[in-house]
């Protein structure tokens, strides 16, 4: 099933291109509902840096530190990078319990934002997924974020904080919340799965996206359905404060999230 999985029917999820201006956003999108932008900024260059040769010719050597994120478990992993991007970046098993990709809740409330690494590999069987989140890799891969262009649009009182990820085909973050911010995907797809803050979905917080969407998505009524939408290369997706959202990343992605805090 993994590297096989389809998009949605339909994308329910609201698009706006770059002729949205920054007040339109706050009126609109910033505090009520996700939107997809398209063209708001260009990232080629970034992109450029981002391909498999370039990655592994710049962090290949160094460690990279992968630690778990779901209810169970809390353990940590050092491999080198090139390790994790030649043999860890596998399609996810369907039967796979743990998942990883984004710290919780706890994590975005106690420590200011700050630039952090998020990467999420899959493992051989284990009952955690390993993913690799660190607040201090500045020094390491600050070079590489100083050619990323965020959106251009913030929300008044916060300052963003970066996270990097590259994820195997059929991973994916299983439900949660926090604080509002984009995502944009530089290669591969991303699908999104995302609630109101007042509608809790129906999942386990350790059964994975890929698991959820053969198990309990295709039993909800339409009205008990999520907003969704995949995210192609260029596209940034913005989530306000609070909104449960599920990724699910259909082919080996590279993607880059810029959180709000």
């Amino acid at each position: 099933l993994a590297g096989t999985v389809p998009e949605e029917e339909r994308c329910t999820v609201e698009r706006a291109d770059a002729s949205l201006t920054y007040s339109l956003f706050l009126q609109r999108f910033a505090f009520s509902r996700p939107v997809i932008l398209r063209g708001v900024t260009d990232n080629s260059a970034f992109r450029a840096l981002c391909t498999r040769d370039k990655l592994l010719a710049a962090f290949g050597a160094r460690s990279v530190r992968l630690s778990t994120a779901n209810t169970y478990s809390y353990r940590k992993v050092d491999v080198p990078f090139q390790e994790y991007v030649e043999h860890l970046l596998e399609p996810q098993d369907l039967a796979r319990l743990g998942s990883g990709g984004c710290p919780p809740p706890s994590l975005h409330s106690q420590h200011p934002p700050v630039l952090t690494i998020l990467i999420v590999p899959i493992l051989p069987p284990t009952p955690d997924t390993l993913y690799f989140f660190g607040d201090n890799n500045f020094t390491e891969w600050g070079p590489l974020f100083q050619h990323y262009v965020p959106p251009p649009f913030r929300i008044p009182g916060t300052s963003p904080a970066y996270s990097f990820g590259i994820a195997g085909s059929g991973s994916g973050v299983p439900f949660h919340w926090h604080g509002p911010g984009f995502s944009e995907v530089i290669f591969g797809r991303k699908r999104w799965f995302l609630y109101p803050p007042d509608k809790t979905p129906d999942f386990h917080p350790n059964e994975t996206t890929l698991a959820w969407l053969h198990r309990t998505y295709p039993a909800l009524p339409p009205a008990q359905r999520p907003l969704e939408c995949t995210l192609r290369p260029g596209e940034v997706l913005y989530f306000p404060d609070r909104w449960w959202h599920a990724t699910l990343n259909l082919d080996t992605s590279v993607f880059i999230s810029t959180f709000l805090g």
